[in-house]
């Protein structure tokens, strides 16, 4: 654990994983040299996620995200960013689902701040093709099919 959170009680029903990752993002940033960057938007709620890969090959070298999102969209970039770090694209695609199964039962909120990271994953990947087909594409962005807004509307008609 953080040397910071050490002696910090944790309170019941917190994990410390996750602790540690809101407190102390890993990965978070611009990565200078990455040579794919993908954006996953939510155009109802203007949340990003930007998420910059730098790829040798097969292999994510380095990779860093950043996001005006919530503190739930951090955590997951950060555990996220973490677990496909210096893996090869076949693991890091298969990385998502092993996150969902990682985070267990979330929120329609907390699911949404989850699809935002692995869409700018996605669309990070999708620079990198139009790259080595010829486009000169600065970043990809896809847009997200649901919102947290939205989201946040259902669970609230639905309590």
């Amino acid at each position: 654990m953080n040397e910071m959170l050490k002696d910090v009680k944790i309170p019941d029903g917190i994990n410390a994983d996750t602790l540690e990752h809101l407190m102390d993002p890993k990965n978070y940033g611009k990565l200078e040299n990455a040579n794919c960057v993908g954006v996953g938007l939510d155009e109802k709620t203007k949340e990003y996620v930007i998420f910059y890969t730098l790829l040798d090959g097969e292999i994510i070298k380095d990779v860093k995200f950043a996001t005006n999102g919530c503190q739930d969209t951090v955590v997951i970039g950060s555990m996220f960013t973490q677990m496909i770090k210096s893996n090869d694209l076949e693991y890091a695609n298969g990385a998502i689902q092993k996150m969902n199964e990682k985070l267990g039962s979330m929120t329609p909120q907390q699911k949404v701040c989850a699809d935002i990271v692995f869409t700018a994953f996605i669309a990070s990947m999708k620079n990198f093709e139009n790259i080595q087909n010829g486009a000169e594409e600065e970043l990809h962005i896809l847009k997200m099919k649901d919102s947290c807004e939205a989201e946040n509307m259902q669970g609230e008609n639905n309590e």
